[in-house]
């Protein structure tokens, strides 16, 4: 394991130049301290855990001190916010501090969200806040555990600077780790600023360093397309299957990756409502729960036409097509393991759909009815939820093809069915409530619920002694929480 000294930079953004970033320092927080930090985080930077409860951990990662090596830089970017284009966005509060490899040969951007004003801030402070840098980090974590693509985070800094949104906050920092922290919108703003020169180096910047594999196609740059169409596809269906709702998904805060990235008004179904919401300022709904798949598809045509200079307009609509078949074959099929099933028919989709209508009208909680339908035999799951529906009719209807479902697909015991179907199916997940009550705490200076829940949901899927308060379903009061992008 390394010292925090002993980390290895390799800047390959910062080499592109200034025509993709501007060398910005940051600015230190008041008073540093640790609030939480991630082992797992930790150990991909070959990091011993221990290093996290010294000194100049908080100092490092508060703007205080810096590596030699490091070379901040705010990246400039654009992108079409709630369907509108936005011509220069940028990191307005975030840095990223370089680019560490580590034993294994992996490159990870060290990011630093809430360094303070850069040249991209607009009217902003650069600020972030406790409870907005405890969510992204718990998110970051919770999301990897579940096995849904998402960059990670590596601590949560606290202090006493103060800092105002609706009110008077302290101020926080959340170092973030990606492969890459380039998004659509990178795309975007060197196409419609016509920077060609630029744009083609960025393309080839991403080709080399993250889509190498494709440099063996006849099209290189199609071949990356295709990629990025199937990680989003694929990461979008497990969003779905597993109810997580992003709230932002404008075109800059989508990875080129294709993983979750830029939180902010998040949260998880606690009663399943295809048509949630959880941005209060998505007064129009666009980006509600059942539109994140078409707004997927949306979003990789706005990067489609950034890339026409690279790919002809037929063969990126040819691509695009794949979209859609692509994200129900992941969907259904992790539907199908949620479901206990082992095995493909034809009529999965309806028996999937028909579950969920009767959900949505019967206020169930969408994660624990899963959980609850792998804790015995099909018969005997099914007559114990019953009573969580209001159409129990159809509810009966729907347990009769699903049992009939579970007899075709094969002879297993109830402890098979168990094990294989809460291998999929968590039992923790972050429920915006449990986060308020972190973040409550926290900002009371008491850390250690922030670093329980963290600590909790880095084994979703296990079920662990003591933790039976974060099994529940939410109080009244924590299904009705207004979550906006400052949060």
């Amino acid at each position: 394991m390394k010292a925090l000294d002993e980390l290895t930079f390799d800047n390959r953004f910062a080499r592109l130049g200034d025509a993709f970033s501007t060398h910005v320092l940051p600015e230190p927080l008041d008073e540093p301290r640790l609030v939480v930090a991630s082992d797992a985080a930790l150990a991909l930077l070959d990091l011993d855990p221990a290093v996290a409860q010294t000194p100049v951990f908080a100092e490092l990662f508060s703007g205080h001190k810096l590596w030699e090596e490091a070379e901040p830089r705010a990246m400039v970017y654009s992108g079409h916010q709630f369907g509108g284009y936005s011509p220069q966005l940028g990191d307005g509060r975030g840095l990223l501090l370089g680019e560490v490899y580590n034993a294994a040969g992996e490159h990870w951007d060290l990011h630093l969200k809430g360094a303070g004003m850069t040249p991209y801030s607009r009217m902003g402070d650069g600020r972030a806040v406790l409870r907005s840098s405890i969510r992204e980090f718990l998110a970051s974590e919770a999301l990897h555990a579940l096995g849904i693509p998402s960059s990670r985070a590596l601590c949560v800094i606290g202090s006493s600077t103060p800092v105002w949104r609706e009110k008077q906050e302290r101020g926080a920092m959340v170092l973030r780790l990606a492969p890459s922290h380039i998004r659509f919108g990178h795309f975007e703003y060197f196409y419609y600023t016509k920077k060609t020169e630029q744009q083609a180096q960025l393309a080839e910047h991403v080709l080399n360093l993250h889509y190498p594999e494709c440099r063996e196609q006849p099209e290189p740059y199609l071949a990356m397309f295709r990629e990025i169409v199937e990680r989003n596809a694929e990461m979008i269906a497990k969003w779905q299957a597993y109810g997580f709702c992003h709230g932002v998904m404008n075109t800059d805060n989508m990875s080129i990756l294709g993983i979750t990235f830029d939180f902010g008004p998040f949260a998880f179904l606690d009663d399943f409502d295809a048509h949630f919401i959880c941005n209060h300022s998505d007064h129009e709904g666009r980006y509600s729960f059942s539109n994140q798949v078409p707004i997927g598809q949306w979003n990789l045509s706005a990067l489609a036409q950034a890339l026409t200079p690279f790919i002809s307009v037929d063969a990126l609509k040819e691509a695009l097509g794949l979209y859609l078949p692509l994200y129900q074959a992941h969907y259904l099929d992790l539907m199908r393991r949620r479901l206990g099933l082992t095995t493909a028919e034809d009529e999965d989709q309806k028996l999937v759909e028909r579950l969920l209508a009767l959900m949505q009208n019967s206020g169930v909680d969408y994660t624990l009815f899963f959980r609850r339908l792998g804790d015995e035999s099909a018969t005997l799951a099914v007559a114990r939820l019953r009573d969580d529906f209001v159409d129990m009719a159809g509810f009966d209807a729907w347990a009769d093809l699903y049992k009939a479902r579970v007899a075709r697909d094969g002879e297993y015991s109830e402890e098979q069915r168990r094990v294989r179907m809460h291998a999929v199916n968590p039992l923790y997940i972050l429920r915006n409530y449990l986060a308020q009550n972190a973040i409550a705490a926290a900002e009371a200076g008491d850390y250690s619920e922030v670093r329980r829940l963290h600590e909790v949901l880095t084994k979703p899927f296990e079920e662990q002694a003591g933790m039976e308060q974060y099994a529940q379903r939410p109080p009244d009061w924590g299904k009705h929480l207004e979550i906006s992008c400052s949060s």
